[in-house]
């Protein structure tokens, strides 16, 4: 299987992410890839269940079968003062169109919560959670962080990327989707649905 080369993405770790200094992406432009990713035929399953593996060095979230890399995407990882918890996790559940509530911290004082669907939550389409009940995998309007440690101990991903991560960690972990769901849950964006998985993912969080 050929390597897959993702474009620049970001992923978030935790309820304690939040917005930062960012380039926003136009909201139909990034509603319109990701209806493009939503749509797209899933992959067919394999005996070997995937796992993700993020490399806090390389700032890159790995889609692994094996030792085979999958996919590979670009991400965001948390600040030196907020950093990206290390270890081995599992995901037991997605939330797709999630609310967000600022976390009770210094940097969040001030911020209102924000609706599934808002224009301003910085959750967006998905977030996948490793670490409960504080850490997750999620997109970003913040296209500029990504590459960069900017999150507050999140990974941050490009919307459509993580649409794609979300795709392949419910299939392997027994918890698949046909195309119409997604295209549904994707268009109607203040209605949140949580998936749990029957087979729960492993996540790598590694220097």
């Amino acid at each position: 299987m050929s390597l897959i080369r993702k474009g620049s993405i970001a992923v978030v770790l935790g309820l304690a992410c939040g917005p930062a200094h960012a380039t926003v992406v136009p909201a139909q432009q990034t509603q319109d890839t990701i209806s493009r990713v939503a749509t797209a035929a899933p992959t067919s399953r394999k005996a070997e269940p995937v796992r993700l593996r993020v490399d806090l060095s390389e700032r890159t979230l790995y889609v692994m079968r094996g030792d085979e890399t999958v996919r590979e995407y670009p991400v965001a990882i948390g600040q030196p003062a907020h950093p990206t918890p290390e270890g081995t996790f599992h995901i037991r559940r997605l939330v797709w169109n999630p609310a967000w509530v600022p976390p009770d911290a210094g940097w969040a004082r001030g911020k209102t919560p924000k609706a599934p669907g808002h224009p301003n939550n910085p959750m967006v389409k998905v977030k996948i959670f490793f670490q409960e009940p504080d850490y997750y995998i999620h997109g970003t309007h913040a296209v500029d962080s990504l590459g960069q440690a900017e999150s507050h101990g999140c990974v941050r991903m490009r919307n459509s990327d993580v649409v794609d991560v979300a795709r392949i960690v419910m299939e392997s972990g027994g918890s698949p989707r046909p195309p119409s769901w997604f295209q549904r849950v994707l268009n109607r964006v203040r209605s949140t649905e949580e998936v749990r998985l029957s087979d729960p993912v492993v996540v790598e969080v590694r220097e």
